[in-house]
């Protein structure tokens, strides 16, 4: 993407040249793998034509201005349908932009539209039984990864530069890791959920899906910060995300967990992810076994938060709808429901003490690396969406629980030709060090490089 503004800059191409290209992928593309759900390509293209008219006139609105975006489909677009990947909110219209929406439109970026998901964003598989089922773009037979599975595939493929995802166990993280690309998901509070269809409020985090690691922090510019409209977003400091990017990370901590992460593991997946710590050991940093504490606690602590807040959420629609969700989301939203108010208070409690101990074991100036999922994309024939869930989350929502910021990038294919990748997290508020060490692994490898051929 940042290649793309570059040619904007130098009148080297267009707006309205890029928003064609993505549309000549979405034409030759979308039908088979079924990336979005709604499209505005008309809008689209006006509106690229109105920012190549405001860079021509001296107008700049930043490194977004005239680059094609999709929306997952959690965010409000004012006059827009927002499903959540539900036939219950077909007719759902948005009043109003969302946070992000607005951000966006104010950045100058162009909207094509609203991307697949899993239904109401409570799964990773992106078999969607209302909208149809999203394909990985490396192997159609495979899933490309959820909730954001359509927007990773939209990414992969061209049919847009960029694009937020919404992450509340995993969600961005396991698209961009099965899909072969970046993404990233923020401390919690830093993106505003203004406008945001919410799967669980305690855990739901906004972020970015793009290509490459610079993609991201300029995404994450754009989008960070403070919303009055948002009472979870905190009123900390917005950083830097660009200029010491590419500064190294020669001296720098990285802790490979010595427990929980590498358990039933594909071995694959673990030769890429050992491999990535000796290129940053390679590059400066200083690598080492830590195990991390109560890591035995966290599925059920956070099995409990998100079925709880989801079964809330959905409190009214599980009463007149039921027969409206699809099967594995109605059997998640069930059994929420017979979670106790003392189990949910206990895990509320839990959460806050694991995220004290991570953040006192991490460190300001460290970072974790794990493997983004234990395994390559699973077959979409015969999937159960549920064991699915538990199987790709592992490594995924412990940084959803303790609310800390971390990404995926890729770092290796399977003898299938399949995406592999790595994961690494910060303290919070430590996004510029987390970025800035995975540019420093992006920039020693080339795996960034490879896309699908479709």
């Amino acid at each position: 993407m940042h290649e793309a503004a570059t040619l904007l800059r130098a009148r080297k191409a267009s707006s309205v040249e890029l928003t064609r290209a993505c549309i000549r992928n979405i034409e030759r593309l979308d039908g088979e793998l079924v990336a979005f759900i709604s499209k505005t390509l008309d809008r689209a293209l006006a509106d690229a034509a109105r920012a190549d008219g405001e860079m021509a006139s001296g107008t700049d609105r930043g490194l977004l201005h005239g680059i094609p975006v999709a929306l997952k489909d959690l965010y409000d677009v004012k006059g827009d349908v927002t499903t959540a990947g539900s036939k219950i909110f077909a007719d759902n219209v948005a009043r109003a932009d969302s946070a992000v929406a607005e951000k966006l439109r104010a950045a100058g970026a162009v909207m094509l539209g609203k991307t697949n998901l899993h239904e109401w964003a409570f799964g990773v598989t992106n078999q969607n039984p209302h909208f149809g089922s999203a394909k990985n773009p490396w192997d159609r037979t495979r899933i490309p990864g959820g909730s954001s599975g359509g927007t990773a595939v939209a990414v992969a493929t061209g049919m847009c530069f960029i694009s937020p995802g919404s992450d509340t166990g995993g969600s961005i993280r396991i698209p961009a890791a099965l899909c072969g690309i970046a993404g990233l998901k923020p401390t919690y509070g830093r993106v505003s959920l203004r406008g945001v269809v919410p799967l669980s409020w305690s855990l739901d985090h906004a972020g970015p899906l793009a290509r490459s690691v610079r993609d991201l922090a300029i995404g994450l510019q754009i989008l960070a910060g403070r919303d009055q409209g948002d009472p979870v977003t905190a009123a900390v400091d917005v950083d830097d995300y660009l200029t010491d990017l590419d500064a190294g990370i020669k001296g720098l901590r990285v802790i490979v967990p010595a427990n929980y992460f590498f358990d039933n593991i594909d071995a694959e997946v673990e030769r890429a992810i050992r491999e990535a710590a000796r290129t940053l050991a390679g590059l400066g940093a200083v690598v080492s076994e830590r195990s991390l504490p109560r890591t035995e606690e966290l599925r059920e602590t956070q099995r409990a938060i998100l079925s709880v807040d989801a079964a809330t959420f959905h409190r009214d629609r599980l009463a007149e709808r039921a027969a409206d969700f699809g099967a594995d989301v109605l059997q998640r939203l069930r059994a929420g429901q017979q979670i106790s108010g003392a189990e949910t208070a206990r895990a509320r409690r839990s959460a806050v003490e694991i995220r004290h101990e991570w953040v006192s074991l991490i460190g300001e100036d460290s970072i974790v690396l794990t493997p983004t999922t234990p395994i390559p994309a699973p077959a979409r024939e015969g999937q159960d969406a549920v064991a699915a869930a538990m199987k790709l989350t592992a490594n995924t929502s412990p940084f959803n629980l303790t609310g800390l910021p971390a990404l995926s990038v890729p770092c290796g294919f399977t003898r299938e030709g399949l995406p592999i990748g790595l994961q690494l997290a910060a303290a919070p508020w430590r996004e510029a060090l987390l970025l800035r060490a995975a540019r420093a692994y992006e920039s020693a490898t080339s795996w960034h490089e490879r896309h699908p051929q479709n």
